[in-house]
């Protein structure tokens, strides 16, 4: 696996992730259109920031953007994203975190999984043509990152189409300046669990098993509902209800698990992109700010919602 590849499959796995968590946008004191997409203005009293919304990884149908989205984007002096993933010298440092947080040393990935969570392993890379050795030496949580990518792949998405990837192309064109709200190692570090047993990890992957499943109606339904901005099916998509497929005995734990990686992936994160967008605010600076659609869609600490707790005015566009 190539350094952009693993970029991109830790990229779309963030958005895997958030699908365990629960969600709702909160509308409060926001101006709501009859046409919106997920594209916020933020404003202070002497300037303001656009926050959009992406999907890391997509197909041609999403472009052109809507020209709401292009005209802010060419107003912008910056462009801020989660991560370069254009910068080579980050490309490596994704490569290198990612051994040294991902790979197993003095075990095999079969010794960390129940025998069922290996038999479907084995049986989803037999149906995709994967061999089992690319796993063997790898922590549970990067091969969830990895089936996620494969995923999104089987689905027909592509990481060029996503909005990121096209935004920062379209950036360094126009000569804009480009800033990473994160770096490698705290990307990295958000999805690894480097613990001697790897049990957030192994309910990562089970749930990542789990969703393969319906993936193609995912990928459509999430496809769908950033193109026409509906908050409903977004919701839904990032709020699939875990109880049917949960025992009474594994319940309790897996809550547990479920809520570090929340707080891991989503949470902690959140509250480090707001902070960023209202130091652009204090700094009066241009900047057009792209990350993760699920940062600023679910009810729990969203981005959007910190910034309004924050004072600063909210708009939808």
């Amino acid at each position: 696996m190539n350094r952009r590849y693993i970029l991109f499959a830790l990229l779309c796995a963030y958005w895997t992730s958030c699908l365990i968590a629960c969600s709702g946008t909160s509308k409060k004191n926001e101006v709501q259109p009859e046409s919106k997409h997920f594209l916020w203005k933020i404003s202070d009293e002497n300037s303001s920031v656009w926050v959009l919304g992406s999907i890391h990884l997509a197909d041609s149908s999403l472009y052109p953007l809507a020209p709401v989205i292009d005209s802010a984007f060419a107003r912008a002096e910056e462009l801020a994203v989660e991560i370069n993933m254009n910068d080579e010298e980050v490309a490596k440092e994704i490569g290198k975190e990612s051994v040294s947080q991902g790979m197993l040393e003095d075990k095999l990935l079969r010794d960390i999984l129940p025998p069922e969570m290996w038999k479907s392993l084995d049986s989803l890379c037999a149906v995709w043509d994967i061999p089992m050795v690319v796993f063997e030496k790898m922590r549970p949580w990067l091969v969830a990152t990895t089936l996620s990518a494969y995923a999104f792949e089987q689905a027909g998405l592509n990481p060029e189409y996503g909005i990121d990837y096209v935004l920062l192309d379209r950036a360094a064109s126009d000569g804009k300046a480009i800033v990473d709200l994160e770096t490698a190692e705290e990307q990295i570090s958000a999805l690894a669990d480097t613990t001697e047993s790897d049990s957030a990890g192994v309910y990562y992957l089970k749930t990542t098993l789990r969703e393969i499943a319906e993936f193609e109606t995912l990928v459509k339904n999430l496809i769908h509902a950033w193109k026409t901005g509906d908050d409903d099916l977004l919701r839904s998509l990032l709020n699939k209800d875990d109880e049917e497929y949960e025992s009474e005995e594994s319940s309790s734990s897996d809550q547990k698990f479920k809520d570090e990686i929340e707080q891991r992936i989503y949470v902690n994160r959140n509250a480090k992109m707001a902070e960023s967008i209202a130091a652009f605010l204090r700094e009066d600076r241009n900047v057009f700010v792209v990350v993760g659609v699920a940062h600023l869609a679910l009810e729990k600490d969203n981005v959007i919602d910190a910034l309004r707790k924050r004072g600063f005015k909210i708009e939808r566009f």
